[in-house]
């Protein structure tokens, strides 16, 4: 069995225990969840990497710079 990468592993750590949470459940939403979650603080810190220089930013994270702009107002970012 090959290792996974850290970030995979903390991911994959992270929704076992959310599934361990909710005692049996029927879980709903939870790409949306998954997605909102890990979003915001991915754009915080690839924006401070990259000094808040939003078309660096967006190249890296290999989005448009508009995509970009409009998920930092909706992560409430930027005004």
């Amino acid at each position: 069995m090959s290792k996974k990468p850290p970030l995979e592993q903390c991911v994959i750590d992270s929704l076992e225990a959310y599934f361990d949470d909710l005692n049996g459940t029927e879980p709903h939403g939870i790409h949306g969840m998954v997605m909102q979650t890990v979003e915001k603080p991915l754009l915080q810190t690839v924006m401070r990497r990259a000094q808040d220089n939003q078309s660096l930013a967006a190249e890296w994270l290999g989005i448009n710079r508009n995509t970009l702009r409009k998920k930092l107002k909706d992560h409430k970012l930027i005004k």
